[in-house]
């Protein structure tokens, strides 16, 4: 029996790869299980470790990590203790492989961890990349060169990490995972969705909106996030709104939220069940913020996805996506762009390039039947790589 150790500290990178864990824990021959940590125990991020728990997997450890703090250092000291506390539970639990995704610093450790105990690791999403600044770029790409294998969504990111110096037989260009459960969930529909939270009024057009804070942009993020707000405040535009992530300037955002939470306009929520979430946004008229869901997802339904800001920039992206500057003039012209008629005509025949929907199931067969042999240990030198 091959045993599997999943790494997961927050919302999203779980939902990245939820899908492979079910397939791997309905496989009699693997013996799957997660290291949670991180946002996941937090309560100001909605105790995501319920979803994991519903979903019914097995968890190895629990372990406190996240310094819930609005600080760079917080982030630093959480992925510290994230190594100090899962070298010796991942060392005697003894796994045949490791997997983690995303571009967060618990990924960092993920690969750290591998390395260094020779357990071969499995890194989904590297080779993407953005030219925001941001310090998950440079992580993605460290996270890479200590990785065994990688799992990316489309053949750019392989061409990527073939430059950065891994060999061809490393990586597998396997579409993105997240797709999966996204494209074969059937939604509630919008009188489902107002039942459940009881609204007052009628959602036949509303707005999606996931902001978090940008390294580069941090002093400024929580005007940017009221920007948002207040252009569809003037447009009288009801929003379903999510809490942000982790990352320093997060506070300075939550603080807007509180400014705002009163207004009967806008549904603030920290976490939803999967269900009710994809269900908002599928039948959302758009989605507005700086979210790689946005990049990701949206093009499968298909809706416009705005993008405010320099988070995202650079990276591969549907011709749904708007790419939008961060004034109220910008905001307010990007959604009425993203309201017409022409636009939605423009994207109803999409093609997501991030892949098809059968992506978990080709990461698994690789993950379950790929022999490792000489390729645990990474020899090749960068200059001879062709």
């Amino acid at each position: 029996m091959k045993k599997v150790l999943g790494i997961t500290n927050i919302r999203s990178d779980y939902d990245l790869v939820s899908g492979v864990y079910e397939i791997l824990d309905d496989d009699p021959e693997v013996d799957l299980k997660l290291l949670v940590g991180g946002a996941h125990l937090s309560p100001t991020y909605g105790n995501t470790f319920k979803n994991i728990k519903n979903d019914g997997f097995e968890i190895l450890a629990k372990i406190e990590t996240l310094i819930d703090s609005n600080t760079p250092q917080s982030r630093l000291k959480t992925a510290s203790l994230l190594l100090q506390s899962s070298t010796d539970i991942v060392a005697q639990h003894s796994p045949d492989a490791i997997l983690y995704a995303g571009d967060r610093e618990d990924v960092i450790v993920g690969g750290l961890l591998g390395a260094y105990l020779n357990i071969p690791t499995y890194h989904f999403y590297g080779g993407d990349h953005v030219i925001d600044g941001h310090v998950d770029n440079a992580v993605r790409h460290a996270t890479s060169k200590l990785s065994t294998f990688h799992m990316v969504t489309i053949p750019t990111h392989k061409e990527r990490l073939l430059k950065m110096g891994e060999s061809e037989e490393r990586i597998f260009v396997v579409g993105s995972t997240a797709l999966d459960k996204f494209n074969s969930h059937k939604p509630y529909s919008r009188k489902e969705i107002k039942k459940k939270f009881n609204l007052p009024f009628e959602i036949n057009e509303y707005a999606l909106v996931i902001f978090h804070p940008q390294d580069l942009e941090r002093q400024d993020s929580a005007k940017y996030f009221q920007n948002i707000l207040d252009s569809l405040k003037e447009i009288d535009l009801p929003a379903f709104v999510s809490y942000p992530n982790t990352d320093p300037g997060n506070k300075d955002i939550i603080d807007v939220i509180r400014a705002f939470e009163k207004r009967e306009q806008f549904i603030f929520y920290k976490n939803l069940d999967r269900d009710l979430f994809l269900s908002i946004f599928k039948k959302a008229s758009f989605l507005i913020g700086n979210s790689s869901a946005g990049i990701l997802e949206a093009a499968s339904i298909p809706i416009p996805a705005i993008n405010v800001g320099i988070r995202q920039l650079g990276r591969s992206a549907n011709r749904n996506v708007i790419f939008c500057k961060v004034n109220k003039g910008a905001i307010i012209n990007s959604i009425k762009k993203a309201l017409s008629q022409d636009f939605k005509d423009s994207i109803k025949d999409i093609e997501n390039i991030y892949g098809d929907g059968n992506s978990s199931k080709k990461a698994a067969e690789i993950i379950k039947n790929f022999k490792v042999d000489d390729l645990l240990y990474k020899t090749e030198d960068p200059l001879n790589n062709e």
